[in-house]
């Protein structure tokens, strides 16, 4: 494939969690080309299991989708924290439990068409129940589900979220290599 070089990146808008860009971008065929570019600090989310193999969700209303939707705890990483810190902080603050045993299960890029945002996905067992510690805009049911259960939410359509989506199901097929979800 012959190579696509951005020319120019001019800033648009810049908000509390993303800057949009246009991008000046130049084809293999001498064209230009306006993209468009979100830029995003990164994210870390996490799949809480209880000791009883139930996943804690998190319902919670999304202005973009105007309802609640139903995920797993995540949030935003804040400059130089590492995301496992992230995880576990969003984790403590969005359920009010806490986690010693947080283990990385994969990375996620959110929208590769037009932002770079990165969610680091981890599992965490363990658990101990402390408080939320909610953000003052936040408003967060947490709800707990079997495997099954969300697998068949997700199926029909109820849980659309792609970081709840993929995370849950990666989750999910690693616990069948090693026979247990527990």
């Amino acid at each position: 494939m012959e190579h696509i070089t951005r020319t120019d990146r001019n800033l648009k808008y810049k908000g509390s969690m993303l800057s949009f860009y246009e991008d000046t971008i130049v084809t293999p065929d001498g064209n230009k080309a306006k993209w468009d570019f979100i830029e995003h600090g990164g994210a870390a989310a996490v799949v809480p299991v209880l000791s009883d193999g139930k996943i804690l969700l998190v319902r919670q209303f999304r202005n973009a989708l105007d309802r609640e939707t139903l995920e797993i705890p995540a949030g935003g990483i804040n400059s130089g924290e590492p995301p496992l810190e992230a995880a576990a902080r969003e984790l403590e603050e969005e359920t009010g439990y806490k986690s010693s045993n947080l283990k990385h299960l994969l990375s996620l890029a959110t929208a590769v068409a037009f932002c770079n945002e990165i969610i680091e996905i981890y599992v965490a067992k363990d658990l101990t129940k402390t408080r939320q510690h909610l953000d003052e805009d936040e408003f967060i049911d947490v709800e707990s589900y079997t495997p099954q259960e969300i697998t068949e939410m997700i199926y029909s359509g109820k849980i659309q979220d792609s970081k709840t989506i993929a995370a849950v199901m990666s989750y999910i097929h690693t616990c069948e290599h090693i026979n247990s979800c527990k």
